[in-house]
């Protein structure tokens, strides 16, 4: 049996109230530019902490893993690779420029099949997710000063439809 998509959703897929609050940082026209990828703190390999998972988020992954790699012209890719409990892997990827537009997704589309990023700052990166071409989630993902831990705040609504923030914390691995 896959891994519930709604637990994962919660790793992959959050709302717009984190993309509201940094709005103000995302309006000025500068911050539209991308970030220069040699200076990213972002290129690497990451881990999911598991040890500091959030306490409403319910039975963990095995492992989930976030790379971030420039492939040149201005473009990213990153890769996304979740182990659930029996052993099975869902993987997803995606390339784009840090420009706001949407690009198609690769692999696993069963939570979002399209993306944009947005980079306000050499440490923060926006990501917008959509399915079927509507929102399905907002994502920031920050790098601690020291560059050796990603948080990611995720943001999505309950059953019940109340926006919550979960906060996952990732360890650099490379």
């Amino acid at each position: 049996m896959p891994y519930p998509h709604s637990r994962i959703g919660a790793l992959l897929l959050p709302a717009a109230a984190l993309l509201m609050a940094s709005g103000a940082a995302l309006a000025r026209p500068e911050a539209a530019r991308p970030v220069a990828a040699e200076s990213s703190p972002f290129l690497g390999l990451w881990e999911l902490d598991l040890t500091r998972m959030p306490d409403s988020y319910g039975p963990p992954p095995k492992r989930v893993t976030f790379s971030f790699r420039d492939v040149g012209d201005g473009q990213w890719r990153t890769e996304i690779d979740i182990t659930a409990p029996d052993g099975s892997v869902r993987h997803s990827a995606i390339q784009y420029r840090r420009d706001g537009k949407m690009v198609p997704g690769e692999g696993d589309t069963g939570e979002a099949d399209s993306a944009a990023f947005g980079a306000p700052a050499p440490n923060v990166l926006v990501m917008g997710l959509a399915k079927n071409r509507m929102l399905g989630a907002v994502r920031v993902y920050t790098i601690s000063a020291d560059g050796r831990e990603m948080t990611e705040s995720a943001t999505n609504v309950d059953d019940k439809g109340a926006p919550f923030v979960r906060n996952f914390h990732f360890r650099r691995i490379r």
